[in-house]
C-alpha cells in the first residue's frame, strides 16, 4: 500500500524543480526574517517592555507566511528533508517501488533517488 497519494515522474518532479527552488528561497528569507523578529520580540519581553505594535505584527505576518509556503509543499506531498541545506524528496516510483525523488539546493537536476526510509544517504542515480 503506497503511503502517499502524489506520485512524480523525474520528468513532472523536474518540471516543478524551477517553482520549487522558488519557494525554496523565499521560506528560507521568511524563516530568517523570523528569526530576527522572534529575537526582537524575545529582547523586549526580557526586558519587561510591552509587546505589542509593530513588531508583533510583523512576526504575526511572517509566521503566516512561512506556514502559507509550507502549505503549497504539503498539498503536493513535496517533502523538505533539510531546509538550510535545501534538501526536497518527491514522492515517486522506480521500478515498482514506492521511493522518493532526491534533489539537494545547488544541483542542476533531479538525479538521485533514495527508499523511503533510507534518506540521503542511501542515494542512488536514477
Amino acid at each position: 500500500m503506497a503511503v502517499f497519494k502524489k506520485h512524480y515522474t523525474p520528468d513532472e518532479a523536474r518540471k516543478l524543480l524551477p517553482q520549487v527552488m522558488e519557494w525554496l528561497t523565499e521560506l528560507q528569507s521568511t524563516r530568517d526574517l523570523l528569526t530576527h523578529l522572534d529575537e526582537q520580540v524575545g529582547k523586549a519581553l526580557g526586558m519587561g517592555d510591552d509587546v505589542g505594535g509593530e513588531v508583533v505584527n510583523r512576526y504575526i505576518r511572517t509566521l503566516g507566511k512561512v506556514k502559507d509556503i509550507l502549505q503549497r509543499f504539503r498539498t503536493r506531498e513535496i517533502q523538505i528533508k533539510d531546509l538550510d541545506r535545501g534538501l526536497i524528496d518527491f514522492p515517486a516510483y522506480v521500478a515498482g517501488k514506492e521511493v522518493f525523488l532526491c534533489w539537494e539546493k545547488g544541483e542542476d537536476d533531479i538525479e538521485f533517488w533514495h527508499d523511503l526510509t533510507t534518506g540521503y544517504g542511501g542515494r542512488e542515480r536514477l
